[in-house]
């Protein structure tokens, strides 16, 4: 019994020097396509070129490693422990970035170990997906921000319900014992078909009068960094 826990601990796969290259060259051609696919996905200040690098080069790394533990099961149980000591705070501000780190840690134990079919494939697909669904964005989501006289509270209220035929959603009132700043959401195709219909918001709120400040803001899944 020990003999053969002994074999499967010492058990090491013997790779060529070609094979090694052709093991770290597939994981950084494919990381090419990690690569155009996140620059693609991700525009404005969502883009971090230092963290799409980094993409590429945990890519290779992830690779590296596979060829390094081969067959070894020792090798792997060690090399567990010491990336276990390893702690990362970085903190992940999208989610699709999550999505791309385990991608990059797929196609560089795939290509460690040899699968470049399955590496192809698999990043084929995941490019694929990622180029038709990877810009999808909620942009399609208006604020308006209202502060005024506290007299204005129910007018302002029913007017808002009123312009919009019930589709404004009311998400925030902040009041005191002079003012009230009310936060509604509605959907910009509602407002734009008001617009048509040559029905301004702007005029009809500060109609009301003591009114401090009326402002619209446009939301947005872009995240800042």
């Amino acid at each position: 019994m020990k003999d053969i826990l002994r074999s499967i601990l010492e058990e090491n796969g013997s790779l060529t020097v070609q094979e090694i290259i052709l093991h770290i060259l597939a994981a950084a051609l494919l990381s090419g396509i990690i690569y155009v696919s996140y620059a693609y996905t991700h525009t404005g200040t969502a883009y971090s070129k230092k963290f799409n690098v980094s993409l590429m080069t945990l890519t290779v790394l992830t690779a590296t490693v596979m060829t390094v533990i081969g067959n070894n099961v020792a090798l792997s149980l060690g090399m567990v422990g010491a990336l276990s000591v390893v702690r990362f705070r970085t903190a992940i501000k999208d989610s699709r970035d999550t999505a791309y780190i385990f991608w990059t840690i797929v196609v560089g134990i795939c290509c460690g170990v040899g699968d470049y079919i399955v590496a192809s494939v698999g990043s084929s697909v995941i490019f694929l997906l990622l180029l038709f669904l990877g810009q999808v964005k909620n942009e399609n989501r208006l604020l308006l921000i209202v502060k005024g006289g506290k007299e204005i509270e129910i007018p302002l209220e029913g007017l808002i319900f009123q312009y919009f035929e019930g589709q404004a959603v009311q998400r925030v009132k902040n009041t005191t014992s002079g003012s009230v700043e009310m936060i509604f959401e509605i959907s910009r195709k509602t407002y734009d078909k008001k617009i048509k219909q040559g029905q301004p918001l702007t005029e009809k709120i500060y109609q009301l009068g003591e009114i401090d400040y009326f402002n619209m803001v446009s939301q947005s899944d872009e995240i800042n960094g």
